[in-house]
């Protein structure tokens, strides 16, 4: 069968599916994510191999957290000078991710300098007035900007003894980021040393001068895309110098689709002192990889020819997880950083992220983690497999969690409710599912349960099972009260104790099945029609292309093919949305066509049945016409049908030597529904099989009862 579902025991083609938006993601879609805020604004967080986005109004928003700021001259070195009085007033101080104040003030300073760049010109203000005269403290000195060689501060007196004006000098050494560009080509060598980049890294410069000709500062300060490959090096990577338009506007397809702009003989110059260079965190693989040998990992990841270890973050598959604290968003990257959105900012979607250990008032917030869970019941903030307190490096079986109802307080004391909890079994923490009563906590062989205490403990665990198997992290999912997950060779359900599911269909999924690519497996739950679905990659296939499907009402499995990288069910939204691999989301359930393409094309469905015989198959059978038994309720084509194809063969293991079909067209609609009575077929064989398809548009058909008129024929 393909796209074909049962229900109510009678098979049915399943839904069609509808695009949203004309716009498009970058990268492969892993993760979905949909609420609603306290001003019912309809969030949707999409997270991507490259990316991670809020979709709102079928637009796209980047929210990418920032890995690294490098601001201009960041080897500036100020000083000031000229500043005395007698006795101490202030201290010079300065933004320290910009330079070094040396302080030449002599026996004393008369208020506070501070020295920052926020891209406006050269500025001076003395707070009070043009003439300060005081004995102690004479306000603050502020300089912005764009700093020249030296800046006289002029005003500032005091009547212990000023007499000349302070001056703040400044040394300019290298700038971090400068540009080569190459006659006749619109790559563009950026140099910056220990950039800490991957290659489809993503960028953004801001401060950029002129290269001199066609590079111009409008072309360079931009959002580019890191091109890191053989030629590059841990100081260098390039990119490819473009028209000016937001990356959402190249967005193309779920494809990055830049018009390169070519620089010719003027561009000698190399973007000048005050390049200002915003990183976002590293994109993760589209495609797991494995081992230590060469080839594995990214290019520049060694040297030539040697093996490449693996880096948690940036050679592992891209994984995100992702939960509500309020109305608010807090992401996590598998084996990666913990970040925090905020949705009641003035201009949310065009805010980005934040390290949650970053965010003022945050104590000991972890750095890393397997995954992060909002408790529904007690509002703790979880993190799985997480670097302890006090360290930096990853437990991979270490559970923590933060003060009840404080996202940012993960230090444990005795009048708050944080702490941790280490698992017993296994290596690591491959996911966690909240159901009603518990959380499910899966490790590479073992699971257990993690329930709310209360004070003084907060949370206990305890193992209800072990040697089984999970798939991969998203492989699981919560349907009321239980959980279904697929294993390697298996599927399992938890209803308070784990058991096998029996599987009809088991050796159809896991004989054609791609075991390095299972982290890519996804359950996914379709509620409207009882179904869980899991979706996975063949074994000729290193993308999803697959789907298998337990319906738990009815205790029956189908299975079919359909590409999609991430799926969330109605809730938020009225229909279930999933993300296909082309870069655009999808409403599933919604009419009865594949709305990929515009406009829409029919859905290929079809079931076959196995093999029937007369008696025990030593005879042969005759078939001279078919009954069918169909409805095409609620198709919105005029005259909707399905073929009937009968197949004979003599052999169970021979091919069949003959096939006879006839299309079934819907008449009438009253006073009931009418379609054709009868069709006659031809064939001739020991065995046969049935098999009903359509692939029209606006269409959708459930089959019935069908009947065959089939008589014995003679053994030759």
């Amino acid at each position: 069968m393909d796209k074909v579902r049962f229900r109510m025991g009678y098979p049915e083609k399943i839904g069609g599916w509808t695009k949203i938006g004309n716009n498009s993601f970058l990268g492969s879609c892993r993760a979905l994510h949909s609420w609603r805020t306290i001003s019912l604004d309809n969030y949707l967080g999409v997270g991507t191999s490259e990316k991670y986005y809020v979709e709102s109004g079928q637009g796209y928003y980047d929210i990418t957290p920032i890995r690294a700021t490098v601001p201009p001259n960041a080897n500036m070195e100020v000083t000031v000078s000229g500043v005395y009085a007698t006795g101490g007033v202030g201290e010079p101080s300065v933004n320290f991710d910009i330079g070094q104040v040396t302080n030449d003030a002599g026996t004393g300073q008369v208020g506070q300098v501070a020295v920052n760049t926020d891209g406006a010109d050269v500025m001076v203000v003395v707070p009070v007035s043009d003439s300060l005269s005081a004995t102690g403290g004479v306000g603050s000195v502020t300089i912005g900007g764009n700093i020249d060689a030296s800046v006289t501060l002029e005003g500032v007196e005091a009547t212990a003894g000023v007499t000349a004006p302070a001056t703040v000098s400044v040394t300019e050494n290298t700038p971090v980021i400068t540009f080569t560009a190459t006659n006749g080509s619109s790559t563009v060598v950026v140099n910056h040393p220990s950039h800490g980049a991957v290659n489809g890294d993503f960028v953004t410069f801001t401060e950029v001068e002129s290269l001199g000709g066609t590079i111009t500062a409008d072309v360079l300060n931009q959002e580019y895309q890191i091109i890191v490959d053989s030629t590059t090096t841990s100081d260098t990577y390039k990119i490819i110098a473009r028209e000016v338009a937001s990356v959402a506007d190249i967005t193309v397809d779920g494809e990055y689709t830049p018009t390169p702009v070519t620089a010719n003989a003027s561009d000698t110059g190399d973007g000048g002192d005050f390049t200002t260079g915003e990183y976002q965190i590293n994109v993760g693989l589209d495609t797991s990889v494995f081992g230590n040998g060469w080839g594995a990992g990214t290019w520049s990841r060694g040297t030539w020819g040697s093996a490449a270890t693996i880096d948690a973050q940036t050679d592992t598959l891209r994984l995100w997880t992702h939960d509500n604290f309020g109305e608010d968003l807090i992401i996590n990257v598998f084996n990666g950083g913990i970040f925090y959105w905020d949705a009641s900012v003035a201009s949310p979607l065009a805010t980005r992220a934040v390290a949650l250990s970053d965010l003022t008032g945050s104590i000991d917030a972890p750095t890393v983690a397997n995954k992060v869970i909002v408790s529904d019941v007690d509002r703790h903030v979880i993190a799985f497999g997480a670097n302890p307190l006090g360290s930096t490096t990853q437990d991979p079986l270490l559970i923590r969690f933060s003060d009840q109802e404080n996202a940012l307080d993960w230090r444990p004391t005795t009048t708050n409710t944080a702490g941790d909890l280490l698992v017993g079994s296994g290596s690591r923490i491959v996911t966690a599912v909240e159901t009603r009563q518990q959380i499910l906590v899966f490790t590479d062989v073992s699971i257990h349960a993690m329930q709310y205490l209360g004070p003084p403990f907060t949370f206990g665990i305890n193992m209800i099972s072990e040697n089984v198997t999970i798939a991969s992290p998203n492989s699981a999912i919560a349907i009321e009260d239980n959980v279904f997950w697929m294993g390697k060779n298996e599927f399992y359900t938890y209803g308070g104790a784990v058991q096998k599911l029996p599987c009809t269909v088991r050796d159809y999924v896991f004989s054609d099945f791609n075991e390095r690519q299972s982290e890519k497996v996804f359950a996914a739950s379709n509620t409207a029609f009882s179904e869980v679905w899991w979706y996975y990659p063949s074994a000729d296939s290193d993308t999803v292309d697959r789907y298998v499907v337990y319906n738990y009402q009815q205790n029956i499995w189908y299975y079919g093919t359909l590409s999609r990288g991430a799926w969330i069910d109605r809730g938020v939204q009225e229909n279930p949305i999933a993300a296909g691999l082309d870069g655009y989301l999808y409403t599933h359930e919604n009419g009865f066509d594949d709305g990929s393409q515009n406009p829409a094309t029919g859905i290929s469905s079809y079931i076959e049945s196995s093999q029937f015989d007369i008696g025990d198959g030593n005879n042969f059978s005759f078939v001279s016409r078919i009954i069918p038994d169909v409805t095409f309720r609620n198709s919105t084509e005029g005259s909707p049908s399905v073929t009937f194809t009968m197949k004979a063969r003599n052999f169970p293991g021979g091919n069949y030597l003959q096939e006879d079909d006839s299309t079934v067209t819907k008449t009438t609609s009253v006073p009931v529904e009418q379609f054709t009575n009868q069709a006659y077929v031809r064939l001739r064989g020991r065995s046969m099989a049935l098999r009903v398809e359509s692939s029209e548009t606006g269409m959708t058909w459930r089959l019935g009862s069908p009947r065959m008129d089939v008589r014995q024929d003679g053994r030759r």
